[in-house]
């Protein structure tokens, strides 16, 4: 065989002559670099993606917020923050105990993605302490409400109330580590409903050969996307959210033209400097989680553990989703060997077309929203 012949035959861990699960010999990438059926699993992820995000829009999953402050003896104001989802109020009503007054009427704010309403309350001689606050119809959401509490005598709480247990019941002060586990969960949840993050995580898989090479383009990916969310949650950068959400649809187009370039032999730039791509759309990414945390806020007395546990959640999150994918990829190939499964000749198409064509879609709809 002639070494161009040779060549064509092996391009970015694809044989486009055979289908073949081992890895071939003689070759600078081996076959076995990206299991025979990737393609599968890349239909699985899409079709959870559908099943999880029905509009086709990422970060549906934001959470409802409510903030209770005391302003004197069992006076109370309250923020409650409800996500607006295209164009639909979340259909969660935020119950107080019986006895508790309006001292006034509530004042309601209409924002582009949430609806803030105000009120202020008297709790009555025996205040909050002990009692729940309900949040009526939660129980039929997949949203999560993150409450916190400031009481005069310095007592501080941050907790996050679940469909499945959908009250509160205002207690005591909470330690730091209180804070930490609540904004460790937000962080996970967070980067598990951003379908656009894992689509562009996945691409890079894709891409990237090498177990080295891929944990340095993850490093890259994490550090970037730590530095911009720091930097906007804290009021350092401000950036509209709305072009940076429409670039970071284009981030996932781009490496998803990347994927096909490779197949057809091209090398582009996040083949040969895949830490530098990883780190500038990292940054871009970034400002999309600090998007979602400036939704909720940061608690004043806490700011460093919650942000720092916020971060420490999205990257929990997306390393279990890393280990997924590479686990899924495992079973693929040893079930290959096993059960042949022949692979049709457009296979390769289907992981780049399908994450391009999402992202495309994601792009166009978020410059509509302009």
């Amino acid at each position: 065989m002639s070494g161009s012949k040779q060549r064509a035959r092996f391009v970015s861990g694809f044989c486009t002559r055979h289908a073949c699960h081992h890895s071939c010999r003689g070759s600078r990438v081996g076959c076995g670099t990206i299991p025979r059926h990737l393609w599968l699993v890349s239909i699985l992820f899409l079709l959870a993606c559908v099943l999880a995000v029905p509009t086709a829009r990422a970060h549906e999953a934001r959470p409802a917020y409510l903030e209770i402050k005391e302003t004197s003896p069992n006076k109370f104001s309250l923020l409650w923050r409800t996500p607006v989802l295209a164009g639909m109020r979340l259909p969660v009503i935020l119950t107080m105990p019986g006895d508790v007054k309006n001292l006034k009427e509530p004042v309601e704010q209409e924002l582009a993605d949430s609806l803030l309403e105000r009120r202020w309350i008297d709790a009555g001689p025996t205040g909050l302490a002990g009692k729940r606050i309900q949040f009526t119809g939660l129980q039929l959401t997949i949203t999560d409400v993150l409450v916190r509490g400031e009481m005069l005598d310095g007592r501080k709480w941050t907790t996050i109330v679940h469909p499945s247990q959908p009250w509160v019941e205002v207690g005591a002060s909470q330690r730091w580590w209180g804070v930490a586990g609540a904004y460790l969960r937000l962080g996970i949840e967070h980067i598990w409903s951003g379908v656009d993050h894992l689509l562009f995580i996945l691409g890079l898989m894709i891409l990237v050969k090498g177990t080295r090479r891929l944990i340095a383009t993850v490093t890259a990916f994490t550090i970037a996307h730590s530095i911009t969310l720091a930097g906007a949650t804290l009021g350092f950068v401000r950036v509209p959210q709305q072009p940076v959400e429409a670039c970071i649809a284009l981030s996932i187009v781009f490496v998803a033209t990347e994927i096909i370039h490779a197949h057809q032999g091209r090398q582009g730039l996040t083949e040969r400097w895949p830490w530098i791509v990883a780190f500038t759309f990292g940054l871009l990414h970034g400002f999309g989680f600090a998007g979602a945390l400036n939704a909720v806020g940061l608690p004043q007395a806490a700011i460093p553990v919650a942000l720092l546990f916020f971060n420490v959640g999205v990257e929990v999150g997306q390393l279990i989703f890393i280990a997924a994918i590479l686990s899924i990829m495992a079973f693929a190939r040893w079930l290959s060997k096993r059960v042949p499964i022949p692979q049709p000749a457009w296979a390769w198409r289907v992981a780049p077309y399908s994450i391009g064509g999402v992202a495309a879609f994601w792009m166009v709809q978020r410059i509509a929203a302009f």
